[in-house]
């Protein structure tokens, strides 16, 4: 899990966190971000949220040689670990913005990709609204999101254990880092009410996590909350 909360340390996560998913997950969590890269190389001006040391961001970078990104982190650690990974020529394409993604407004106009691997696992539905909505204005007409995120497995026993494991990460991320999100966000149905239309989901580890490719609507308008 990636990224925010009112008084964060995800400082403190930064270098040990590569290990720490690996001890835990293996590979899991770097096939989910990249399952859907070699559909990403027309992509020409991407934003990133929370891409933590910058393993996914080299990658894309590498595959993609047209593409420029705005990257967005509350960790300064986390950015400049992803710096240091980068190629100086991948660096003249990248720009860092060391920032509370809650409260961000996107410098550019027509991006037209978004990325955020396990970072909205750490906000709360409302705050993935406003995320959206803050975004809508700034994309090109028919942009990409891509997303990975942990997820409740079907089935009931798989459900129970599903609900386990992101308990004891929540808490576990919560005592490191002070983020006191406790439970998954309906990111889902912050992305629908956007106009954002879900184009593939490939599950993993028995629907624990989730990799997901959205496409925008030619025009999307942002749908009212109701309850």
């Amino acid at each position: 899990m990636g990224a925010i909360n009112r008084e964060l340390h995800f400082d403190r996560l930064a270098r040990p966190y590569r290990w720490l998913e690996y001890a835990s997950f293996g590979r899991a969590l770097e096939r989910c971000r990249l399952y859907f890269l070699p559909q990403l190389m027309q992509a020409r001006r991407a934003i990133v949220y929370g891409d933590g040391d910058g393993r996914f961001l080299e990658k894309l970078l590498m595959a993609n040689p047209d593409l420029r990104a705005d990257v967005v982190d509350i960790s300064a650690t986390m950015l400049r670990l992803l710096q240091e990974r980068l190629t100086p020529e991948a660096r003249e394409r990248v720009t860092v913005h060391h920032a509370d993604a809650r409260s961000f407004l996107p410098p550019e106009n027509n991006y037209d990709l978004v990325i955020t691997h396990f970072f909205l696992d750490c906000l709360t539905t409302a705050e993935i609204d406003a995320l959206v909505d803050r975004l809508i204005p700034r994309l090109a007409q028919e942009a990409l999101w891509v997303d990975s995120e942990f997820a409740i497995p079907k089935g009931q026993l798989a459900s129970r254990l599903g609900k386990a494991v992101i308990s004891l990460l929540y808490l576990a991320f919560g005592w490191i880092t002070a983020l006191q999100v406790r439970t998954l966000p309906d990111y889902g149905s912050s992305m629908q009410r956007a106009g954002w239309i879900l184009a593939e989901s490939k599950p993993w580890l028995r629907g624990l996590l989730v990799s997901q490719i959205w496409q925008s609507s030619i025009q999307p308008q942002r749908q009212p909350l109701t309850g």
